[in-house]
């Protein structure tokens, strides 16, 4: 199947080349049907016009085998009066087929065969498809064409039930069409064909069927058909070509039609398309039932059980260009069992059988059992019934297929030769022809191109070109939109309250995009540096410092905050205090006290010495949060100063009223410092230390304590004393402190502020995201971006003879006839599993590569026309897979697993594109 739009001055010579070959394999299978057929061959029967043979006879000077000439006559030896009554009382249409020796008629090279239209040809399956590919052809060499689209030839098969018996007497064969058999609409057709009272009517049998009816009793295929009453056999043809609607072929028809389980649905009392096809039954190829059913092609695969992935890309790939014809041809004589790199050819084997399943006239939705379970054989990651990745089975698939149709028998050893300074174009195809000598198949000559790989060591600036093929090409999805993120921004210094700040920053970003974005928004100092921070439950999860990291790894109910650190003192530990307070649990009537953690960790970066420096970060950091209240101001003093007389007491409490008053922030150095009890400890390290919430709070209703703790803020290690240096950690350049607070204590500080801290994004219960949109030529300029590898892809510079994180730069070189782009929708990573939703906008009929491709003078054509797309819907962990598949004239059709239904071209274009499938198009 020629599925390219050929309109250039060489389309007559490739079309002669194509008509010629086809004509050679019409040849040979003429010669070939003159055999019967078994059971086996799973074969239909056509009835075709015999000049619509011989047109593509004549095309080749090869000796044609005879085929079975029958002359047919009519079984009603009577005229006038009892044929009106035979024609009133009998419904059935009867006549005799019998055999003729004539040798200018058995081969058909009487002049006049095929002259009045009367003259019919019985063929097999194979023969007509490949009459219907060179009548294609023949028409693309002489007009602009859109190919060999088989859905627009089947509008005229229908199928036609006849009985036969043997006649051995006159060596003939009597048959019978009664209106029991066939649909009201195929027994009036078939009283036009069949119509042996106006011109004489003449058949030839190519497919070896009737044959079948002349053995003797020992022929074993005889003996199991001649079942039917009174010894007759039931042959099932498809007629092509001899209805009204071939006349009417080229008309629009307008409406929906739908082909679900085989049947097509009726509108306005018309059969869309006028198609017809036939329903086997289990027993024979020449016994079984018609029913109406789907047009060539239009065939659905039955899900057994998650397997809609599988089933799209097959869909994609069974309606792909000179894919198809390929398989419908003879490809097993290209089988390669030897490959070691290949299957046996197992997986070619099963592919070929299903899509000669799928391209069946009147086939119902196939079960691609054998195929999953080859598939599951040799893969095992499909195995089972789990939901997989469409586009990782297409790229299984064409390895597959490319190995075990490798033409290559014997691959010859071709070492790798860097470009060393010679001009692209030698190097290129140096490295294209060294590829074909050890690939060449089917999906080498469709499917393979060819980029330019340009690495560049960032230390030596040493060069290195290489060429590559490829079969698919993956462009990731470059967001045309930002988003919105919040992060609480705290100072370390003491000076302001925690803030919360809204960003933009791009969907797909890295983390220094949001560095970079806060950093402006919150005026960050030259002398200053952020560090972000994830908070949950009142404690640091995690830190955020790797700049590469992707802003995907970040979800909208996350909590982050960015501390305002000073980077004049970078080496000094970082200190981090996480805060807890006591409140009443009540049990079954019961109070009890219990340690709940609360609030934003706070953060210092500094050198610390005893508790004292633990003190002194920690109250310096609560200032902001210090209320300005006299009352309690004055009771600070009084509960601390117990041992001092009553006056001194009053003219302190007094005097810090009034310096509290005047300012709340220079009560911080007084009143605040006469809170911590100092108490002398004797710890030698530090070690996890159990303290009862009990015990803690009647030991002080007024004081902070001090711990060493773990990262989570749970264990509590040793007490931290106020004049004792602090021991050591188990991490040097951190330090843990948990902080204790007492019920006065909360209630001389505002900590609500600490502990509003807002998610990243928080949307409403209405709030939809906009959808994001991005035009397919945009992907590929991010594909061809130039771009650092990864650490995980460093690349071992010859020069400098190490490991280097090199930039690299690809370029499309020479593109293939069909050109498989997988939108990148997909990202993993240890943390979760993303989907993006961006809608991509992608071009249907002119997809244009020539501002893409680096080597000009390659190919003449550098334009594309989409033809199928493989969909998904739905999240990561589940989903649905889908195809749209464009299948003759402007017509787009659903296949969604068994069901197929038309769709609208304006309605092909939607956000759940995964796999895009284009064919070259020929410039004029």
């Amino acid at each position: 199947m020629d599925g390219n739009d050929v309109n250039s001055n060489d389309c007559d010579i490739n079309s002669a080349g194509e008509n010629s070959s086809n004509a050679l394999q019409i040849q040979e299978q003429l010669q070939q049907e003159d055999e019967p057929v078994s059971v086996d061959d799973d074969q239909r029967v056509y009835l075709v016009p015999f000049r619509w043979l011989k047109e593509a006879q004549d095309s080749s000077s090869s000796e044609v085998k005879r085929g079975i000439f029958y002359a047919v006559s009519s079984t009603t030896p009577c005229g006038g009066a009892m044929k009106i009554f035979n024609s009133i009382f009998n419904s059935d249409i009867a006549f005799n087929l019998r055999k003729d020796d004539d040798s200018s008629l058995n081969n058909g090279t009487n002049g006049e065969v095929g002259i009045t239209g009367r003259d019919y040809a019985l063929v097999r399956s194979e023969m007509w498809l490949s009459v219907l590919k060179w009548h294609s052809n023949s028409k693309n060499a002489t007009k602009d064409s859109k190919g060999f689209l088989a859905a627009e030839d089947m509008s005229d098969v229908y199928p036609l039930q006849l009985r036969l018996s043997v006649l051995r007497e006159t060596n003939s064969l009597a048959v019978k069409i009664s209106k029991k058999d066939n649909s009201v609409e195929c027994f009036r057709r078939a009283c036009k064909i069949f119509n042996v009272d106006s011109d004489s009517l003449r058949l030839w049998d190519f497919s070896g069927q009737t044959r079948l009816f002349f053995l003797n009793d020992e022929n074993k295929f005889l003996k199991e058909s001649q079942k039917q009453p009174e010894q007759d056999l039931l042959l099932e043809l498809q007629v092509y070509g001899l209805s009204d609607s071939a006349r009417n072929r080229g008309a629009k028809r307008d409406g929906m039609m739908q082909h679900t389980n085989g049947t097509s649905h009726l509108m306005n009392g018309n059969t869309i398309n006028g198609s017809f096809s036939l329903v086997r039954s289990n027993s024979s190829v020449l016994f079984g039932s018609s029913c109406e059913a789907g047009t060539l092609g239009l065939t659905g695969l039955q899900n057994l059980g998650n397997t809609c992935f599988m089933n799209s890309a097959l869909q994609c790939l069974v309606h792909t260009p000179k894919i198809v014809d390929y398989f419908l041809g003879d490809y097993k004589r290209e089988i390669n069992p030897d490959n070691p790199l290949g299957m046996n050819g197992e997986i070619a084997s099963a592919f070929g059988d299903l899509l000669k399943k799928l391209w069946a006239p009147g086939a119902t939705p196939v079960a691609p059992r054998t195929f999953k379970l080859k598939l599951a054989h040799f893969a095992p990651q499909f195995s089972g019934f789990n939901q997989h990745d469409s586009q990782e089975l297409l790229a299984f698939l064409l390895d597959g297929l490319h190995e075990d149709l490798n033409r290559v028998r014997c691959k010859p050893y071709v070492e790798a030769k860097d470009s060393d300074g010679r001009p692209d174009e030698e190097v290129a195809d140096e490295y294209w022809r060294n590829h074909l000598a050890r690939n060449d198949s089917i999906i080498v000559d469709v499917c393979q191109g060819q980029y330019r790989s340009t690495l560049v060591c960032p230390d030596c600036r040493n060069v290195s070109v290489t060429f590559d093929p490829f079969m698919y090409l993956s462009l990731p999805l470059p967001s045309t939109s930002t988003r919105t993120m919040t992060l609480t921004v705290v100072k370390t210094d003491g000076g302001t309250q925690p803030s919360p700040f809204t960003v933009n920053v791009p969907k797909n970003g890295k983390l220094q995009d949001l560095h970079q974005a806060l950093s402006k928004a919150c005026s960050l100092g030259v002398d200053e540096a952020l560090l972000l921070a994830e908070i949950y439950n009142s404690r640091i999860i995690r830190f955020l410092e790797e700049p590469t990291d992707s802003l995907s790894l970040i979800r909208d109910n996350d909590q982050l905050v960015a501390y305002r650190l000073p980077k004049h003192i970078e080496e000094a530990p970082l200190v981090v205090f996480m805060h807890q307070q006591i409140e009443e649990l009540h049990t079954y009537g019961k109070s009890t006290p219990s340690w709940r953690a609360f609030g934003i960790p706070l953060v210092a970066r500094k050198n610390i010495v005893n508790g004292s420096d633990i003190r002194e970060t920690y109250l310096k950091l609560l200032t902001p949060f210090l209320t300005c209240n006299e009352d309690s101001t004055a009771n600070r003093y009084s509960t601390e100063n117990t041992t001092t007389d009553s006056t001194e007491n009053r003219d302190s409490t007094e005097n810090a009223a009034t310096d509290s008053t005047e300012n709340c922030d220079s009560s911080e150095n007084t009143a605040t410092e006469v809170m911590i009890k100092k108490e002398n400890s004797t710890s030698p390290s530090w070690s996890p230390e159990k303290v009862e919430a009990k015990e803690l709070y009647t030991q002080s209703d007024t004081e902070l304590q001090f711990y060493l703790t773990d990262e989570k803020g749970i264990v509590r290690g040793s007490k931290i004393a106020i004049e004792e240096p602090v021991k050591s950690t188990p991490m040097p350049d951190r330090l843990n402190v948990l902080v204790c607070w007492s019920g006065k204590m909360v209630q001389q500080y505002n900590v609500q502020p600490l502990s509003l801290l807002p998610e990243v994004f928080k949307s409403g219960f209405f709030t939809k995201r906009p959808q994001d949109s991005v035009s397919l030529y945009k992907c590929f300029e991010a594909f061809l971006k130039e771009e650092p590898l990864g650490p995980e892809d460093m690349w071992y510079c010859p020069v400098c003879k190490k490991h280097c994180q090199a930039s690299k730069k690809l370029d499309l070189w020479r593109l293939p006839k069909i050109l498989v782009i997988h939108l990148k929708r997909f990202s993993y990573n240890r943390f979760l599993k993303n989907k993006l939703e961006a809608f991509v906008d992608f071009p249907i009929r002119d997809l244009d590569m020539s501002s893409y491709i680096a080597w000009k003078n390659g190919q003449s054509s550098h334009r594309y026309l989409l033809y199928a797309i493989s969909n998904h819907y739905g999240s990561m962990g589940g989903g649905h897979y889908t195809a749209f598949v464009h299948h003759g004239g402007n017509q787009w059709y659903d296949f969604d697993d068994s069901h197929v239904s038309l769709i609208s071209e304006d309605k092909i274009k939607t956000s759940a594109a995964y796999v895009l499938f284009y064919r070259r198009v020929e410039d004029i």
